[in-house]
């Protein structure tokens, strides 16, 4: 945060970075995206037990001391969010004014505003109920914000509405087809259930979905034939659109892990001359392991069969008596235990998750392999780790080829 920015400027980029930019790296931005996904689980909890008659009759006080305290909770966050718009990356060269409005049309800031329009629509005068329930219960659309699976599948109808909509066209001259034929055949039979077009288009996009509620059915051998073909076309239906969207969700989540692990591992000190090819190779290698905030990711005296990155989360290296227990703090972009690694001796540090953290895993023999064939990565490892811990490594490429024919009888350093 730039400290020559008027105080007010400085308090509203400090809220964006709470509230957007920072929102899962910082510990007040996961204490206040958690409180706000209480406050919507919150509303939308009351506003489906309310609808019960004993339960809102019994705790209707409560509900309404609940929803006003959600409403007053939304309306500043609401506020906030506008006040803090100047600092998105497309709004920055707008006005403040300009800038509010731009976050207040967008499909974000309409979520927003529908979950605090309750309130103003109760202020306006209109109390009609079910109006109030449609529009509590709308809050639930704000879980897209904090939600990564639920923005991937916003990405995914966004990026295959033409396909899907595709299906939709298909789907509507199925049901016209097989409603005319349908009313041809059954019109005389069953004038109440297809004597026209628009009663027989009721079956047909029952039978298309696959749903059949069974309160028309046909009479005849050809309808029945009929019937069939379309219970057969509507298996084709359904499997195209879910096809498309799960496929399409696949690709999204694999693209989105793609990205983030090239971007962690293209920064990463270690491998920042190798070839895009080369960082390509290192990815088909690394391992995804999930750890919770208080977990080990391995002791000292430990064997080390492979070094870490870290992609999200940070970790803590509690060095040995030697280093008088000096702790170091990592974050993401940062890796650990490779030097136990190349000199195949026990880990002489305990490695805890101060967070909780995704970690990539490269093999130790995939290690050494990767330094055989770029022989650079031995002196950055040097450099670095001279730097974070004020000791040369003298790596060399020769020691870690040398070393495969170590014994289990040869004396271990303990160097992590």
């Amino acid at each position: 945060m730039r400290h020559d920015r008027p105080l007010y400027l400085r308090a509203r980029q400090y809220f964006y970075e709470i509230l957007e930019s920072h929102a899962q790296s910082t510990p007040m931005g996961v204490f206040v995206n958690r409180v706000i996904v209480f406050f919507i689980m919150l509303s939308v909890g009351v506003t489906v037990l309310e609808s019960v008659p004993h339960l809102r009759d019994d705790y209707g006080a409560l509900f309404r001391a609940l929803e006003f305290v959600c409403l007053v909770f939304f309306s500043i966050e609401y506020y906030i969010r506008i006040w803090i718009a100047p600092e998105h990356v497309p709004y920055r060269e707008m006005s403040s004014l300009r800038a509010g409005w731009a976050y207040m049309t967008s499909a974000q800031g309409i979520v927003d505003c529908l979950a605090v329009m309750p309130l103003w629509v109760a202020m306006l005068g209109f109390d009609d109920l079910r109006v109030l329930i449609i529009l509590r219960i709308l809050r639930v659309l704000k879980f897209a914000r904090y939600s990564s699976g639920m923005r991937s599948l916003l990405e995914v109808l966004e990026a295959e509405r033409r396909a899907l909509l595709a299906c939709l066209v298909i789907l509507g001259c199925a049901t016209l087809v097989s409603a005319t034929a349908m009313h041809i055949v059954e019109g005389n039979v069953q004038p109440d259930k297809f004597g026209t077009i628009p009663d027989a288009m009721w079956w047909a996009i029952v039978t298309l979905t696959t749903i059949g509620y069974g309160d028309v059915v046909p009479a005849t051998g050809l309808g029945r034939m009929i019937a069939s073909v379309t219970i057969v076309g509507g298996l084709i239906m359904i499997a195209l659109p879910v096809g498309i969207v799960a496929n399409a969700f696949s690709e999204v989540i694999h693209r989105r892990d793609f990205i983030v692990n090239w971007s962690m591992v293209a920064r990463v000190p270690l491998f920042s001359h190798l070839t895009a090819g080369d960082i390509a190779h290192i990815m088909q290698l690394l391992q995804a392991r999930q750890i919770d905030r208080g977990d080990v990711v391995f002791r000292r005296g430990d064997p080390a069969t492979a070094m870490y990155f870290i992609a999200e989360g940070d970790v803590e290296i509690e060095l040995g008596p030697e280093e008088r227990g000096r702790r170091i703090r990592l974050g993401a972009g940062h890796f650990f235990g490779e030097i136990a690694v190349l000199k195949r001796v026990e880990r002489s540090a305990t490695v805890k998750a101060v967070s909780r953290a995704r970690l990539l895993v490269l093999d130790a023999a995939d290690l050494r392999s990767l330094i055989s064939r770029e022989p650079g990565i031995a002196r950055k490892i040097n450099e670095i780790v001279e730097g974070r811990t004020g000791r040369t490594l003298n790596l060399e490429i020769a020691d870690i080829e040398g070393q495969d024919d170590v014994t289990a009888e040869a004396p271990l350093e303990k160097i992590d």
